[in-house]
């Protein structure tokens, strides 16, 4: 993961000097069309883990059914019906709405006090640089400290961060926004599958994955939707201050409902 969002913040940087020194289109889609064919060509080389979820299935203790669930069974659980695992699931949603509605109003919100596009740019990447940065620890402190307490925090520092970045105005406060927003973010990425991992059978855990991914990024569509809807009622601003309320609430229903999964030693 830390690959994978180090490489969001280092395309959003590209795409933006792109954009500022030849035009919108079509020049930075080259490079999109061209990342997406090394992408094609990398998986091809990709090992099946058929072994590993065997290893998983005699190790794992997990408080659900080993039994092999039903589709409906997997998607009521990962939705609703398992506190912890619909926790997971609405806190993956709330952030990735999150970013829908911030990176799709962000441009327009910086636009309107005075930024260039390259300046902009170099904002809207920090903020995934931090988030790709900081996963390298927050994954492992999960491992630690146990994954509730970055699961509910996490989501409340999205939401001041949103909120701090709409009350400041000056770059280098902006630029601290989008480290703690993407603090924020790298507190639960990791560390919401792992709650998966921990609370699903290996024999169903891909699927409930699934489920949880669906929801997630869902979020993503939710929130570009929603960004333009409610940015066009009450402006971007309070589009964005708006868009930090779904974490915000997130935290206090992780708060509320999900159990710690971390086993003890």
């Amino acid at each position: 993961m830390f690959a994978g969002y180090s490489g969001v913040a280092m395309m959003a940087a590209v795409s933006g000097f792109m954009a500022s020194r030849y035009s919108l289109s079509p020049e930075p889609f080259y490079v999109g069309i061209g990342m997406a064919m090394v992408g094609m060509l990398l998986s091809l080389i990709v090992k099946d883990t058929e072994q590993h979820l065997k290893t998983q299935v005699q190790d794992h203790g997990s408080p659900m059914p080993d039994r092999p669930l039903s589709s409906r069974e997997i998607f009521r659980l990962t939705s609703w019906k398992d506190p912890t695992l619909s926790s997971a699931s609405f806190s993956g949603l709330s952030t990735n709405l999150k970013d829908g509605m911030a990176w799709g109003l962000f441009p327009f919100y910086f636009s309107t006090v005075g930024l260039s596009v390259s300046v902009i740019g170099a904002i809207v990447a920090i903020y995934p640089a931090a988030w790709g940065f900081f996963q390298l620890f927050t994954g492992a402190l999960s491992d630690k400290i146990g994954r509730k307490k970055l699961v509910t925090y996490g989501v409340w520092v999205q939401a001041f961060s949103l909120w701090f970045l709409l009350v400041v105005n000056h770059f280098s406060l902006w630029v601290l926004g989008a480290i703690f927003l993407g603090l924020g973010t790298a507190m639960v990425y990791p560390t919401l599958q792992a709650v998966i991992g921990d609370v699903a059978s290996p024999n169903w855990s891909a699927s409930s994955m699934g489920v949880y991914r669906f929801w997630r990024d869902s979020g993503y569509a939710f929130g570009a939707l929603a960004a333009g809807v409610i940015a066009d009622v009450v402006g971007v601003t309070w589009s964005i201050g708006i868009a930090a309320l779904f974490p915000f609430l997130a935290g206090v229903y992780s708060h509320v409902r999900m159990d710690e999964t971390l086993k003890k030693p």
